[in-house]
């Protein structure tokens, strides 16, 4: 039971912290709104995902994400050059792709209680934001290729 607890909370924080990062993502993205408060519910409220409000805008924000995700890989496929994260369209890409995964982690905890590779997987997105943004952050080559109006975000 005691490790049952830790897993629950493990994924209440897990939620937090991705609702903070959709939070931060929303002041630059009004798209990361929508994630960040569902985001937010499930961290205080795990059992919100079996409402079916809830899981109606789950996956209609899901489904405008995978389209706006294949839209994007279309796109760069066409037109980039270079690396996908020196371009708007790539970062919004993988933006994309991070709410995709992170609501079919939390869309899918409703049925069974995170734990093994599910959990390892929601610790591994949670990470990967703010491991990107200190990179990013760290990597002044990088934010020197950047539009004026991304470098004044950081």
């Amino acid at each position: 039971m005691a490790g049952n607890s830790l897993v629950r909370r493990l994924w209440q924080l897990c939620n937090l912290l991705m609702a903070t990062f959709f939070g931060l993502a929303a002041a630059v993205q009004v798209i990361y709104l929508v994630p960040a408060a569902l985001t937010l519910l499930v961290g205080l409220n795990p059992s919100v995902t079996e409402n079916a409000v809830w899981r109606s805008l789950c996956d209609l924000h899901s489904a405008g994400c995978i389209f706006g995700t294949i839209a994007l890989a279309c796109s760069l496929v066409a037109y980039t050059q270079g690396n996908i994260l020196h371009e708007e369209e790539g970062r919004e890409l993988l933006g994309l792709v991070i709410i995709t995964i992170w609501m079919s982690l939390c869309r899918s905890s409703a049925k069974n209680p995170l734990g093994g590779i599910h959990l390892t997987a929601a610790v591994l997105v949670v990470l990967f934001p703010f491991v990107s943004w200190l990179y990013i952050y760290v990597n002044k080559e990088m934010r020197e290729s950047w539009p004026t109006h991304c470098k004044t975000v950081i």
